[in-house]
């Protein structure tokens, strides 16, 4: 199984993202959302949670991320809660919706949604293994398909402020992003594990963005 290290990671040049980004913090802007989302075939999802430093104290999850090829919804759960219309859309079996680790996901949006089932989803962490990648984290498993890393440095960030930062809308669309771009790319046998070799990757030696994997 191919694996990477984080040492080989800090060495790859950051991914690059040229999508929309839209930050979504009202209920009739969930509901456009969903009206267009539920046109795709595929989406790709992930969560954030404001992390907490104290032992024994939690918080709620606050940002549920959708995306498409192009574009990135960020919801604001902390601000919209979560709506009918938006809780259908999670359940439903169409769009298909990818992500990593999704069991921590639907743990998270549990605590915020009554008798949610979630349908219609893609764990990477299983799919990926159809094409002998062992690692299991998104930074890891980006990095070995496409030889870019993408950074963690806003994972601990405060994802309740008032104001997302630039930073951090990058960050929870990449990770959305990412995640729909591996399903694709694998799903057209763009990938080829018998051939991967990391010295064919183009390397840089700037580490400033280096930070912990999901």
């Amino acid at each position: 199984m191919l694996s990477i290290t984080k040492e080989q990671i800090a060495q790859l040049p950051p991914v690059e993202y040229d999508g929309k980004i839209h930050v979504v913090d009202t209920v009739s802007g969930v509901r456009d959302v969903v009206l267009y989302l539920s046109k795709c075939d595929i989406v790709g999802f992930d969560t954030e949670t404001r992390p907490t430093f104290t032992k024994g104290k939690s918080h709620k999850v606050a940002l549920l991320q959708l995306s498409t090829d192009d574009e990135c919804f960020l919801i604001r759960l902390n601000k919209t809660g979560m709506p009918n219309v938006l809780r259908r859309f999670m359940e439903a079996d169409k769009p298909l919706k990818v992500g990593l680790s999704v069991k921590d996901d639907f743990h998270s949006i549990c605590k915020v949604c009554d008798e949610f089932t979630p349908g219609g989803y893609v764990e990477l962490q299983e799919f990926v293994k159809r094409f002998d990648i062992g690692d299991m984290s998104l930074q890891k498993v980006y990095g070995i398909i496409f030889g870019k890393r993408i950074s963690k440095a806003q994972r601990l960030s405060n994802w309740e402020a008032d104001e997302l930062t630039a930073a951090q809308q990058r960050y929870a669309a990449i990770d959305a992003w990412a995640c729909l771009k591996i399903y694709r790319y694998l799903l057209a046998g763009c990938f080829d594990a018998e051939t991967w070799k990391f010295e064919d990757f183009d390397f840089v030696n700037d580490k400033s963005e280096e930070g912990s994997e999901k």
